[in-house]
């Protein structure tokens, strides 16, 4: 082949300008057409509505929505008990400063009144002594203007008889308690040990010291008998009474303290005797 024969071209062929230029008119008046068209639509056109899904709450997130709901619940009673609780101790404190204010006025008054009472009863003994004191004079003075002459008690050695019998009955009575109202056997009153003791020689005596004190004839402290009836206090209104033994001595209920003893007659000197006998 000869040097200068054609070799054919493998190079796609050019297009023309004009073709190229023919086909973007045509692209651009079809955009143009649409969006002419587009303008050209109604203007009332509803807007497209769109539908969107809210997220589901799911069951764990429910579940801590309730606890903490329950949580905050609790709170709200715990405080409120605790409100109870601090209101209730403040109540049962303030009670409890009233009670105990109470309670030492009461025992402030109870003492007053025991120590009032402690200063009737010692002036009450102190008017009984004096009286007794009066009496013993009274009768000593009387004794003295009748020309009676003092003479020693009587010894017990000397007693026979229904004195005998009562003097013995008093002495086996000693250490015996007293309680007041008792009639024997093993707890007298002062009356009621009279009452016994005379009881043994056939007598009978009135139940009471007021009545005892006038059940026989009156007779002076110095000039007594054994198994005469000694008493304190007035006769008609005697509040004590014993039995006179003989040597100087009684025996007598005194009182609770002491219960049935023989004591001397300095040990609390009678009011007055009278002879039954």
């Amino acid at each position: 082949m000869s040097h200068t024969a054609h070799i054919p071209s493998h190079r796609k062929p050019r297009q023309r300008a004009s073709k190229s230029a023919l086909r973007a008119g045509v692209a651009g008046g079809v955009l143009s057409t649409i969006a002419v068209a587009g303008a050209a639509g109604p203007a009332q056109a509803e807007p497209v509505t769109q539908t969107i899904e809210m997220p589901t709450i799911t069951s764990g997130f429910s579940t801590a929505v309730a606890a903490s709901a329950q949580a905050t619940q609790q709170v709200a009673l715990d405080l409120e008990t605790q409100a109870d609780e601090d209101a209730a101790a403040e109540k049962a404190a303030k009670t409890a400063k009233k009670a105990h204010a109470e309670a030492v006025r009461k025992a402030e008054a109870k003492k007053k009144a025991e120590a009032a009472a402690k200063a009737e009863a010692e002036a009450k003994e102190r008017a009984e002594r004096a009286s007794r004191t009066a009496e013993r004079t009274t009768l000593s003075a009387s004794s003295d203007s009748t020309g009676s002459s003092a003479s020693a008690p009587s010894s017990s050695s000397n007693v026979s008889g229904s004195a005998a019998s009562i003097v013995a009955f008093a002495k086996a009575q000693v250490g015996d308690a007293y309680v007041s109202g008792g009639t024997g056997p093993n707890a007298w009153d002062c009356s009621g040990l009279v009452q016994a003791a005379y009881r043994t020689a056939g007598i009978d005596l009135p139940r009471v010291s007021q009545s005892q004190s006038t059940a026989g004839t009156q007779v002076s402290l110095d000039n007594l008998q054994p198994g005469d009836i000694l008493y304190w206090g007035g006769a008609g209104s005697a509040y004590h009474v014993a039995i006179y033994v003989g040597g100087g001595e009684f025996v007598g209920a005194q009182n609770s303290s002491t219960g049935t003893v023989q004591r001397s007659l300095d040990y609390d000197r009678p009011t007055g005797a009278v002879r039954v006998l």
